[in-house]
């Protein structure tokens, strides 16, 4: 699996003119699953963002995870994370899971990070198109990829 967490002071995610998921402080997730990955790596992603020490401290020192502070996160589906880029000008996605798999796989994943101790999980839809607006708070951007 592979994640693009951003610290947010505040984001959403809208479907067709309705807000489907949103979050106040915390982080937005963008996921992507590749062939392979399965429960295990959905489960040491979730404990991998829940616990990430990227939200300050008193000293303002990046001492803080996400259920410290009491943060949220808005996982949004994402298989572009996937796209290879290195041929050509179009990406191409056959490095990322096929729908079925991705879906069931990316819907455990957010109820793993509630199971971590993150009290708010909001939601995109998977597999539709979404307008995700997001106020980065740093900003602080992470790359994540399962082992």
């Amino acid at each position: 699996m592979r994640a693009v967490i951003q610290r947010v002071r505040g984001a959403s995610v809208t479907v067709d003119g309705a807000v489907t998921g949103e979050v106040d402080t915390g982080v937005l997730v963008l996921l992507g699953v590749g062939p392979g990955d399965g429960e295990a790596e959905a489960r040491w992603l979730a404990r991998k963002i829940a616990g990430l020490r990227i939200f300050s401290d008193d000293e303002g020192r990046m001492n803080l995870g996400l259920v410290d502070i009491g943060g949220g996160a808005l996982v949004v589906s994402q298989f572009t994370l996937y796209g290879d880029c290195r041929k050509g000008r179009r990406p191409s996605f056959v490095g990322a899971a096929h729908p079925d798999v991705a879906e069931p796989l990316y819907e455990r994943f957010c109820v793993m990070l509630r199971e971590e101790g993150v009290t708010h999980v909001g939601r995109g839809v998977f597999g539709a198109h979404m307008d995700v607006r997001l106020l980065n708070d740093g900003p602080v951007t992470l790359i994540l990829d399962t082992p």
